[in-house]
């Protein structure tokens, strides 16, 4: 390894002991840019590392609010501004009970370089509290977004920091922040988040955008690969926007979705996802109080693995799309055992560093989640530019732009691999290429 990046990755651990999530992304990153590291020796001298690996501002703060019992509750709140190299911070906000200082850290990180990858001018943050909106009523969720939003809206703005929903954070929570945020400033920036409604400046296909993009950048690798979507089979985690665009996107392209999961087991559907009435249903299922997968099961008459993962099920293409490490080593032999000649992350780090070795040293092709899932925030820049030009544009505008944007990913991966002789191995071509323009920008703009 490049002395330099053993350096920063040791002084990065020591730094960071009790945050596994946030090392497991920045030692996946500056390993496989070592060869951009070695033509480059002036980033040494810079500490461009050492700046990349420290966020630029860490906001953690307490939301305290009042249940439907009139009893005060309180959680902790945060907001990680990682990078504002190539333009305002953006990432999503995660509402969740497992959320903390690392997983947060992690997401900012990979942000940065998501963000970079889609051509747009937007840095990288990641915020979110321990809030689990599961099982909350309407009024809690809004008074708990109204705490939250009262602390928040001191550090972000259009032009400084512009966050959008994550897991747990839908257009009603956006919609609930907005209005606090309005409140407060006694302004309509609107463009100070995304993923709103379309009442108040949302954009059209922002639900749906992650899973298409997923697809598009798919169908760029499939036509390397001289392979067709039409006929393939699809093994897909998770129930939420992500699968949900994805299945509706692969039904329309002409594949089989087999599988949806939850927290407690996943669906096998032979017969595929491949109904108006059965995608329609992830939607019911994502709002609902109860959130069990085994309810599509039971309407369906199809089957349910309770405990298990879906990555058992044979299958051309895997895209995990759910959350942080649901593939370890023992699953993703399974993925190769299977015969899966691809895997693409529509979720954030859906996979241990180890389990991803694995696969390309079997012959997956691997499609990074900075890469794979960039359509989300793409189309959330998209709205940003929307909601400065007080103007919206068709669903047709906004689906070509996101088309092109996923195309544009996946050409400069390529070219980057090309360009540093990796092979064709995406994962380093995205690292690689979002990393070329974010460390052009820091190195312009002087030691800050």
């Amino acid at each position: 390894m490049n002395s330099y990046i053993e350096r920063v990755l040791e002084e990065t651990r020591r730094k960071n002991p009790n945050e596994p999530e946030f090392l497991q992304s920045v030692e996946e990153v500056l390993t496989s840019i070592e060869p951009v590291i070695e033509q480059h020796p002036e980033y040494e001298k810079a500490a461009l590392l050492e700046r990349l690996v420290e966020p630029e501002r860490v906001i953690e703060f307490r939301v305290p609010w009042i249940d439907d019992e009139g009893k005060v509750q309180v959680n902790r709140g945060y907001r990680v501004q990682f990078n504002s190299a190539i333009g305002p911070y953006k990432g999503g906000l995660r509402f969740a009970a497992n959320v903390n200082l690392s997983i947060l850290k992690c997401l900012g990180f990979e942000q940065t370089f998501k963000n970079s990858l889609t051509t747009l001018p937007i840095g990288g943050a990641k915020g979110g509290s321990d809030f689990d909106p599961h099982g909350k009523s309407d009024n809690e969720i809004m008074r708990f977004c109204q705490s939250f939003m009262s602390e928040l809206y001191r550090h972000i703005g259009p032009d400084i920091d512009v966050p959008a929903g994550d897991i747990g954070v839908s257009s009603k929570e956006i919609g609930y922040l907005f209005g606090q945020y309005k409140r407060i400033t006694g302004t309509f920036e609107n463009g100070v988040l995304t993923g709103k409604s379309l009442s108040y400046g949302g954009s059209l296909i922002r639900p749906e955008a992650t899973g298409y993009g997923i697809m598009y950048y798919i169908k760029q690798v499939l036509k390397h690969e001289g392979v067709k979507i039409k006929g393939k089979t699809f093994v897909l985690s998770g129930y939420g926007n992500v699968a949900w665009g994805c299945a509706k996107k692969i039904n329309e392209l002409g594949g089989k979705v087999l599988t949806i999961s939850g927290h407690n087991g996943y669906v096998y559907d032979p017969e595929g996802i491949n109904t108006d009435e059965k995608i329609d249903y992830l939607l019911e299922l994502r709002s609902s109080k109860h959130r069990d997968v085994r309810m599509y099961a039971e309407k369906f008459g199809c089957e349910f693995r309770e405990g298990k993962k879906p990555w058992e099920v044979k299958a051309d293409i895997y895209i995990p799309c759910a959350a942080q490490n649901e593939i370890d080593l023992e699953e993703a032999k399974k993925i190769v055992a299977n015969g899966g000649r691809f895997y693409f992350e529509g979720a954030n780090m859906p996979a241990t560093n180890e389990a991803l070795k694995y696969m390309q040293e079997n012959g997956v092709v691997a499609g990074p989640a900075k890469a794979v899932n960039a359509g989300g925030v793409a189309v959330s820049a998209l709205e940003m530019s929307q909601n400065s030009m007080r103007y919206s544009w068709s669903e047709k505008e906004v689906d070509d732009r996101l088309y092109d944007i996923m195309r544009s990913v996946y050409k400069n991966s390529l070219a980057a691999t090309e360009k540093y002789n990796t092979g064709y191995d995406l994962i380093k071509g995205a690292n690689i290429a979002g990393f070329e323009k974010v460390a052009d920008a820091m190195m312009a703009q002087g030691i800050v």
